[in-house]
């Protein structure tokens, strides 16, 4: 526990795990609010293919991060970290609990780690400058110099994350400081939030299962409907929020470039490394409490969750 932090509920666990629906029994019993941490959820006409929750229980239960820009718009992690620290506090501030909930660990890692917001400030051309150089195979060069500005930032950051390491020094050049010393300098000016981390985990071939499943009702559920409205009303497929799985199989389907059936298999072939690549770092993700759901009620586990947690706050309250 962080001596002095808000402590935050966070569910989370491959696509199709149950975070969803654990969230929604954990805010019914703690009187919560749900935050997505959800990189698809936050553009507006996005629904079937991100999953959205029915605008019927956001009545019932408040959902933030849902709907907040257009396709074509910009939103970066920080965007997220910022918007969802200050959804945090006010959530708190009614008397009601803030339970994160999604699938995006980089979001994840933007709130409680090491991201850090410039107010929107991108500096393209120092950043297109850093991106010519490491691609023209300087990404040794470019990685040893951020070892030797920030090494406490390059230990957590892989030599070949191209992204943080442009970000970094880009950041290190335009402010003549480097992200520790900005990171030691932001603490204490504001809230000090610590996670506890709730993951799901069905073992795979029930995952895989329940991803096939999930993707071939979204087909048959509006879903080549969905991404065709959104060609008409002018968010082209160069755009990144039309670049993810699902997405751009549909697009390649109104293209006339694959069948139905071909933008089918791509979604869950695409979905499933997904669900690989979002345990590798979840696996990473502490303190957490893991718990294997397949053939165990839903109330079994936010039983448990909600006496873990109510423990844990009575003693960081001292009672």
């Amino acid at each position: 526990m962080n001596e002095g932090c808000r402590e935050i509920l966070s569910v989370i666990g491959p696509t199709a795990s149950g975070k969803t629906l654990l969230s929604l029994e954990l805010a019914r019993r703690l009187k919560g609010e749900i935050i997505s941490v959800d990189s698809r959820q936050v553009y507006r006409f996005m629904d079937i293919g991100t999953d959205k929750i029915s605008r019927e229980i956001r009545e019932e239960i408040p959902h933030h991060l849902i709907d907040v820009v257009n396709p074509d718009e910009i939103f970066s992690a920080a965007d997220f970290a910022a918007r969802a620290a200050r959804a945090v506090e006010e959530i708190a501030a009614r008397g009601r609990v803030p339970i994160l909930a999604g699938g995006t660990p980089f979001y994840y890692r933007a709130l409680f780690s090491d991201i850090i917001d410039f107010g929107g400030q991108r500096w393209d051309d120092t950043r297109r400058e850093y991106e010519k150089k490491w691609d023209k195979g300087g990404s040794d060069l470019l990685y040893r110099r951020l070892e030797g500005l920030d090494p406490v930032y390059a230990g957590k950051v892989h030599r070949n994350d191209r992204f943080r390491v442009i970000r970094a020094l880009s950041i290190i050049d335009r402010t003549g400081k480097n992200p520790t010393s900005i990171r030691r300098e932001s603490q204490g000016r504001g809230s000090c939030l610590a996670p506890l981390y709730v993951g799901l985990y069905p073992g795979r071939a029930e995952l895989y299962r329940k991803i096939g499943e999930r993707v071939r009702e979204q087909f048959s559920s509006g879903y080549p409907e969905e991404v065709r409205s959104l060609l008409d009303r002018g968010y082209g497929p160069d755009l990144p929020s039309m670049k993810g799985f699902g997405y751009r199989e549909l697009v390649a389907f109104h293209e006339g470039k694959i069948s139905i059936e071909e933008a089918i298999e791509g979604d869950i072939r695409a979905t499933k490394a997904f669900s690989r690549r979002q345990m590798t770092w979840f696996r990473r993700f502490s303190p957490g409490l893991w718990y294997y759901v397949t053939g165990v009620p839903l109330q079994d586990i936010a039983r448990k969750v909600v006496d873990l947690w109510e423990a844990r706050i009575r003693g960081q309250q001292g009672t």
